[in-house]
């Protein structure tokens, strides 16, 4: 299957995607791990953008979705791929279209991880850090045995910079304006699928995979 996952910050992106590609047998693909992967190897297009990276400015659309191109001719991706955190704007998205037409492997669709903003600042605002170990705690969902202290090593938790809730509204607004618009482009192609992403892992999962087994049923 060929897919795109989109959800704001909080709303469990990352894990359903690691999820979502087990169980379909294709890579889990962002243009972060793409643009690394080709510096690091030195390749044409990784040395173009470090150069870009290097000045601070943003890599040009035309550079990503090339290494995007290469990337998705690998063995793994026979079958598929997930993209994570791309595209990240209506021009990259029809850039992307256009690749994709061009190999005839259209997209089978797009979804997006539903789930209330209130349910969002709470689970990261909530969300403390062993400042010891960096082991992960929730005050309501995952809370450790005594206050403020990690059940490891006994280490401070700590609440980090951008886990407060000016931060987290400001990321939230930040979303929306930039992806209401991909959202729309996607939902007029008949492409976006709502995934209720208010429960846990395990039912958010569930629920992407009826979805995607109903797709896989009409084709």
């Amino acid at each position: 299957m060929r897919l795109i996952l989109l959800g704001p910050p909080g709303a469990g992106k990352g894990t359903q995607a690691v999820r979502i590609a087990e169980r379909h047998h294709i890579p889990h693909i962002s243009t972060g791990d793409i643009l690394r992967a080709n510096v690091r190897e030195g390749t044409e297009l990784g040395t173009e953008a470090k150069g870009y990276m290097d000045a601070g400015d943003l890599v040009p659309d035309d550079l990503i979705i090339a290494m995007v191109g290469e990337r998705i001719t690998l063995p793994d991706a026979a079958e598929g791929f997930l993209f994570d955190g791309f595209p990240r704007t209506v021009p990259q998205a029809e850039a992307l279209g256009q690749l994709l037409a061009e190999r005839d492997e259209p997209l089978d669709a797009v979804l997006r991880l539903a789930v209330d903003e209130r349910e969002i600042v709470t689970r990261i605002t909530g969300r403390r850090t062993c400042s010891g170990c960096g082991r992960i705690f929730h005050v309501r969902y995952d809370p450790p045995t005594a206050d403020n202290v990690c059940d490891d090593c006994n280490g401070p938790l700590v609440q980090r910079d951008d886990d407060t809730e000016d931060v987290v509204l400001n990321r939230l607004a930040v979303y929306r304006r930039s992806t209401e618009p991909l959202e729309d482009f996607y939902w007029q192609r008949g492409l976006l699928r709502d995934v209720e992403a208010a429960g846990s892992p395990d039912e958010v999962a569930e629920h992407a995979f009826a979805i995607l087994d109903e797709l896989s049923a009409r084709s």
